[in-house]
């Protein structure tokens, strides 16, 4: 478990997180490479499905990014994602996935230290936790 990697899916909004880690990456700033980004225009576009699928399908955790409340490029969007995905979070921790496995934040155009310190920050919290044993697809 010492050498045990988390596969993190990340997925960003393209206003405000896809470009706070663009700029992480442009500035050089170290972060973990366990996560592995979905760019989709808003937050508030994803649907709880993709989630449970990547779950499914073998990722160790989910995290969500969006626009920070008030700064939405479609107004709302980040409202909705943020209802939608506490309420998945908490019903999946109902049903016996640990705590800790979905992960929501708010990440500006301009906070690429910030995307850095949350990337370390859930690679971290999801290493603890180790591999994902429950709700995985047996191949």
């Amino acid at each position: 478990m010492a050498d045990y990697e988390p596969k993190i899916l990340t997925i960003l909004c393209n206003w405000c997180s896809y470009a706070g880690a663009d700029l992480a990456g442009t500035s050089r700033i170290q972060y973990p490479s366990n996560i592995r980004v979905v760019r989709v225009p808003c937050s508030g576009r994803v649907n709880p499905q993709f989630i449970v699928k990547a779950l499914r399908d073998g990722v160790d955790a989910v995290w969500i990014s969006g626009c920070h409340p008030g700064d939405c490029h479609y107004i709302t969007g980040n409202y909705f994602a943020r209802r939608r995905f506490y309420v998945l979070k908490d019903l999946l921790e109902y049903v016996g996935l640990e705590k800790g496995r979905i992960h929501f934040s708010w990440v500006s155009a301009s906070e690429g230290k910030r995307f850095a310190d949350i990337a370390t920050l859930v690679t971290k919290e999801v290493k603890k936790l180790g591999p994902r044993k429950k709700f995985v697809k047996r191949r």
